[in-house]
Formats: C-alpha cells, sequence, structure tokens
C-alpha cells in the first residue's frame, strides 16, 4: 500500500467537522418534528396573505442572502481571490441554515463557512479574513439597530428595566465576540499552555485565525463596506416583517417594525433553543403587541415572517447540508494514496 500523505491530526479535524455537520442536520431535524404543524399553519397563513405584500416580502428576504455574499465578495475581491456571486450565495443559504440550527451566538455556520471557501479554492487565510471582516460587521450592525431600537423604546416610554437588561447582555456579547476573535489574530500561532495545546480543535481554530492577513482586517473601507451590507441584511429583515404586517391588512411603522424584530432577533441570539424556536415568536409578537399592533395581526405578521426567513429556506439548506457531508464522508473514505 502506498503511504497517506494524510497525517493523523488532519484526519481527526475531518472527523470532528464531519460529526459538527450530522449535529447541524440532527438539529435541524429535530426543530421540524417539533414544529411540524405549523407548517401547515405557515401555509394556510401564506393563502390568506395579500399576494402582492407577500411577494414584496420574499424579495426583501431574498435580498438577505445577496447582502450577506456581497460582504464575502467584497472581502475576497480585496484579497485578489475573487469569486462568483453565485457560488457565494449557494454558501449564504447553507451558512445561514446552520446559524439558525445551532444558534450559539451566531457562530453556527463559521466552521462551514471556512471550508465550504476553502472548497471553491480560497486560501485558509483568505476565508478566515472573510469570516472575521464579515463577523465584526455584522455585529457592528447588530449593535447600532439595537441600540437604535431601545432608543426608540425609551421615546414610547416601554424601555423597562428587564428590556434594557437583555439588550445591554446582549450588547457584552456582541462586543466580546468579535473582540475575541481579533485578539487571536493578533496573538498568532504562539505557543499556548500545554493542556489547551493537547486540544486539536483550540490548536487548529488557533492556526487557522492566524492564517488571515493583516492588511484586510487593518482595511477601514473595506471594513465599512462589510458593515453597510450587514446593515441591509437586518433593514431587509425589519422591511420583511412590515411588509408581512401589510399582508394581514396591518400598517405599521418602520420604527415598530424595527422595535420587535430587533428584540426578538436579541432574544434568539442569547438563547440556546435550536433555530430559536418559540422565542422569537413570542417575543416578537409581545413586542407588537406592546406598541400597539392588534395580537392577531401580530402573532400572523411573525409567523409569516418564520416562514420567510427559516422555514421556507430549510429545504435548500438542508439539501446543501446534506451535500457537504456526502462530499466530506466520501472524501474521508477515499483510497489512500
Amino acid at each position: 500500500m502506498i503511504a497517506s500523505d494524510q497525517s493523523p491530526a488532519r484526519r481527526r479535524g475531518g472527523s470532528w467537522r464531519t460529526w459538527f455537520l450530522v449535529l447541524l442536520l440532527l438539529a435541524a431535524l429535530g426543530g421540524i418534528v417539533m414544529r411540524f404543524g405549523d407548517i401547515d399553519n405557515f401555509l394556510r397563513l401564506a393563502e390568506q396573505a395579500r399576494p402582492a405584500w407577500l411577494a414584496v416580502a420574499i424579495l426583501f428576504q431574498l435580498s438577505t442572502y445577496a447582502n450577506v455574499a456581497l460582504g464575502w465578495r467584497a472581502v475576497l475581491v480585496r484579497a485578489g481571490t475573487p469569486r462568483p456571486l453565485r457560488s457565494l450565495l449557494r454558501i449564504a443559504i447553507a451558512k445561514l441554515f446552520a446559524d439558525q440550527a445551532l444558534p450559539s451566538a451566531g457562530m453556527g455556520g463559521n466552521v462551514l463557512l471556512i471550508d465550504q471557501l476553502v472548497a471553491i479554492g480560497i486560501t485558509r487565510g483568505n476565508a478566515m479574513a472573510a469570516l472575521l471582516i464579515s463577523m465584526i460587521g455584522f455585529y457592528a450592525a447588530y449593535m447600532v439597530f439595537a441600540l437604535a431600537a431601545l432608543f426608540l423604546l425609551w421615546l414610547h416610554g416601554k424601555a423597562t428595566p428587564p428590556l434594557v437588561g437583555a439588550v445591554t447582555a446582549f450588547l457584552i456579547v456582541a462586543t466580546a465576540i468579535p473582540s475575541l476573535a481579533i485578539w487571536l489574530r493578533h496573538r498568532g500561532s504562539r505557543p499556548l499552555p500545554p493542556r489547551i495545546e493537547n486540544i486539536g480543535f483550540i490548536r487548529k481554530l488557533l492556526e487557522t485565525v492566524s492564517l488571515a492577513p493583516a492588511r484586510l482586517l487593518r482595511d477601514r473601507h473595506l471594513l465599512a463596506r462589510v458593515g453597510l451590507y450587514n446593515a441591509g441584511i437586518f433593514l431587509a429583515d425589519i422591511a420583511t416583517l412590515a411588509a408581512c404586517l401589510q399582508a394581514f391588512g396591518q400598517p405599521v411603522a418602520f420604527a415598530t417594525a424595527l422595535i420587535a424584530l430587533i428584540l426578538a432577533s436579541v432574544a434568539v441570539t442569547l438563547g440556546p433553543i435550536p433555530l430559536g424556536l418559540g422565542s422569537f415568536e413570542l417575543v416578537c409578537t409581545a413586542t407588537l403587541k406592546l406598541l400597539g399592533v392588534p395580537i392577531e395581526a401580530a402573532l400572523a405578521g411573525t409567523l409569516l415572517l418564520r416562514m420567510l426567513t427559516l422555514w421556507l429556506p430549510l429545504v435548500p439548506g438542508l439539501v446543501l447540508m446534506r451535500r457537504t457531508l456526502l462530499h466530506r464522508s466520501a472524501a474521508q473514505s477515499a483510497p489512500e494514496r
């Protein structure tokens, strides 16, 4: 037998990635089983919605995927490794699906993103740069909208201590995650304490983070551009919620939709529930009711929004994740050379 060119460490790395993908699929399938009846309810809601506003909501939601892919493309172009937007759109669908399947403060799909970018010919360093810069842009935009929501609540006289506490906790998390990523990048590949050094996952993560080109992370124009693309994602989601409410004959101010969507998103970000099942619907509906939207319209609009943001992308997300898992399994079981 000819010796294999794959080291044991590399095989172990591929093994945990495979298990990670399996976990994502199981989490998503579990969510479907738990809430299978909601899919039928969502379809009934879609039938009752005004077609024109439903079409507007769908267009707004599709634009979120485009903004995610455009943010990555901006980094890859600046790195000198541009890729077609079509390829990045497929990765965006898979990553957003993974983030929803295992929320974990929005980190669920980051491992998937790196592997998928490497699979289309991007160096691991540039892939990590795309991840870090998009993460910084995402949390920067998220914090701006969270502060805006808190300010608007204050204007409405609804900034209660629990809401202020939740937003404050989120701001701490939103600051800590990109700050930790940047610190790891500046730390480089310096030796770790022996106990940590023996954990292959952490060692590999630090090695990959250290590969991200520093010049890209220092590019303020690039950071601002990616931040704007991520702001576009939130604006599109807010507009989607407003269009969903309009579809049921309930016009709302943009500020009302902003507050409801951001507070519901904060609840999902801070919570460990797969797919954010229940927590998003509860917080969004309750916030809309708090701001004067009738409970029936608030619930119907929220459920329709969830159909567009979660259930409809679920099928292509599952297909893409399954294809990724099959490709990885085939690569690991290929004959040694």
